[in-house]
C-alpha cells in the first residue's frame, strides 16, 4: 500500500465524514425544529435532565449536538469531524 492510498483512504474518509455528520444528527433526532419526539435525541435529553436534577445544563453533549443539528456545524467543528473521519479511514485501510 503506496502513500497515494493512504492520502485516498484518510481524504475519503474526511469527506464522508463532513458529509454524514448532519445526516446522522437528523436522523437521530437532532433537527432544525428542536429534538425530535421519541427519537434518540429526546432520550438523551430525558437522561441528561434526570442526571441534572430536572434541567440540561448548557455546554454539555445534548445542548451541542443540537446547535449543531439547528444551525448546521461550524467550520471548526468540520475541521474536527474531517480529522476524525480522516484518521478512521486511514486505519480503515489496514483493514480491506
Amino acid at each position: 500500500m503506496g502513500l497515494l492510498t493512504f492520502f485516498a483512504a484518510a481524504g475519503a474518509g474526511a469527506a464522508g465524514a463532513v458529509v454524514a455528520a448532519p445526516v446522522v444528527l437528523g436522523t437521530v433526532g437532532f433537527t432544525s425544529a428542536g429534538i425530535a419526539a421519541g427519537s434518540y435525541a429526546a432520550s438523551m435529553m430525558s437522561a441528561a435532565a434526570v442526571a441534572n436534577g430536572g434541567g440540561v445544563a448548557a455546554g454539555t453533549m445534548v445542548p451541542v449536538l443540537q446547535a449543531a443539528g439547528a444551525a448546521g456545524i461550524p467550520f471548526v467543528g468540520q475541521a474536527v469531524v474531517g480529522a476524525i473521519g480522516a484518521t478512521v479511514g486511514t486505519v480503515l485501510r489496514f483493514f480491506f
